[in-house]
């Protein structure tokens, strides 16, 4: 993991993912979430969206991915996040999930973070995270 101190304003990390039938079908299970639109494609053909779209809880749990393995690695705390869903995702498509530093507070040992999900060339999340970063 990075210390804080070797963490700078503008750092970034991203990793780009598709989401399949399998991974939808999973997340529905885990989670408890079996809303047709996810699950159902005759039924998402009839919704706004035109077919199935995969849960926005599982494409936030992404940039739990990139802090836990990428910035600033393991051992850091996810304290809160927030996220506005912009457009839907469909399956088997890549989405491309990006971090970036945008404050340091290092007395209270925290980095704040803008997190972003591009799809199709479009923005489909924006929002912000905070992390608890140990010594």
């Amino acid at each position: 993991m990075k210390s804080i101190k070797e963490m700078v304003i503008g750092q970034t990390s991203e990793i780009t993912r598709n989401f399949s039938d399998k991974d939808v079908d999973l997340f529905s299970l885990l989670s408890g979430d079996v809303n047709p639109v996810h699950l159902d494609e005759a039924f998402a053909k009839t919704t706004i969206f035109g077919g199935r779209i995969v849960h926005g809880a599982l494409l936030t749990s992404i940039f739990s991915t990139i802090f836990a393995n990428n910035l600033p690695g393991p051992g850091c705390i996810y304290l809160k996040s927030e996220n506005k869903f912009l457009k839907p995702v469909f399956l088997n498509e890549a989405v491309n999930f990006k971090v970036e530093i945008t404050n340091i507070i290092v007395e209270k040992k925290r980095v704040v973070f803008k997190t972003t999900a591009v799809f199709r060339n479009q923005e489909c999340i924006v929002g912000t995270a905070e992390l608890y970063i140990p010594e």
